[in-house]
C-alpha cells in the first residue's frame, strides 16, 4: 500500500478529476472484505486492526482501494460482499416440527438474528464458509429434542451463557486457534433447549488431513488423547 493520496479536493495530476469521496456503504464493503480476509488467515490481528481503523476514517475511494490492493481478487470480493450484503435480513425464523434435518451450510449469508422454533428435528448451522455481516449473531433458541450443532472456524466465538439446558447435554469442543487470530464473529445462544444435545465443534478432518496430522512414529495408543 505505497503511494500518497492527494489531499481532499486536490487533483492528482494535470487534467485529472478530483478524488471521489467514499460513502458509508463504501467503507462497510471494505470492512467486510477485510474481516473475511482475516478469517481466511490472510491478515494478522494487528494488520486487521490497522486496516479497519484506516477504512473507517477513509475519505476517498482511492484510500479504500489501497487497503485491499494486496488481497486476492479484492475487487471481486468487494463486489461479492456488496451483493451479499444486500441479501442480509434482520431476522430469519426457522419453524419445524417432527420433520427432516435442518441444515445451513456453504456460503450462506448470516442474518442479524436467527430464531429457532424447532421440535424434534436436528439442526446444523455450519459457519465455516458463512458470510459474516456483523460482529455479533444472536440465535434465539426454542428447541426440544434432537441435536443443535454449530460448526465453527478460527475467529468465531460461541457464547452459551444465555442458553438454558433442560435434560440436555452440551459438548463444546474448542479449536486450537493460532495466537493472534482476530475474533470475526461472536455467536450468542439464548433461550431454551430441552432434551437432546448442543454440539459446538470445528469441521471434521478429511482422511488425508488425519493422516498428515498423525506423527509417523505414533503408536495406536497415542493417536489422540483429546
Amino acid at each position: 500500500m505505497s503511494g500518497e493520496i492527494p489531499p481532499i479536493g486536490e487533483r492528482s495530476g494535470p487534467g485529472s478529476p478530483p478524488e471521489l469521496r467514499a460513502s458509508h456503504a463504501d467503507r462497510d464493503r471494505v470492512v467486510d472484505v477485510l474481516r473475511i480476509a482475516a478469517g481466511d488467515g490472510m491478515l494478522t490481528a494487528d494488520e486487521l486492526d490497522e486496516r479497519l481503523e484506516s477504512a473507517l476514517s477513509a475519505r476517498t475511494l482511492s484510500e479504500l482501494a489501497h487497503l485491499t490492493a494486496d488481497l486476492p481478487s479484492a475487487s471481486t470480493a468487494a463486489d461479492g460482499a456488496a451483493a451479499e450484503a444486500a441479501q442480509v435480513k434482520d431476522v430469519i425464523r426457522i419453524e419445524q416440527v417432527f420433520s427432516g434435518a435442518i441444515e445451513r451450510t456453504g456460503r450462506w449469508v448470516l442474518p442479524r438474528r436467527l430464531e429457532l422454533a424447532v421440535t424434534w428435528c436436528d439442526v446444523t448451522l455450519d459457519l465455516t464458509e458463512a458470510v459474516i455481516t456483523q460482529d455479533t449473531l444472536r440465535i434465539d433458541v426454542a428447541m426440544a429434542g434432537k441435536s443443535l450443532t454449530l460448526v465453527t472456524r478460527p475467529g468465531i466465538e460461541i457464547d452459551v451463557d444465555g442458553l438454558t439446558l433442560i435434560h440436555c447435554k452440551l459438548a463444546h469442543r474448542r479449536m486450537r486457534t493460532p495466537p493472534g487470530t482476530p475474533t470475526t464473529l461472536r455467536v450468542e445462544l439464548v433461550g431454551q433447549k430441552v432434551h437432546g444435545k448442543v454440539v459446538v465443534r470445528p469441521p471434521r478432518r478429511t482422511f488425508m488431513q488425519w493422516l498428515l496430522r498423525r506423527p509417523a512414529s505414533a503408536s495406536a495408543k497415542t493417536l489422540d488423547h483429546r
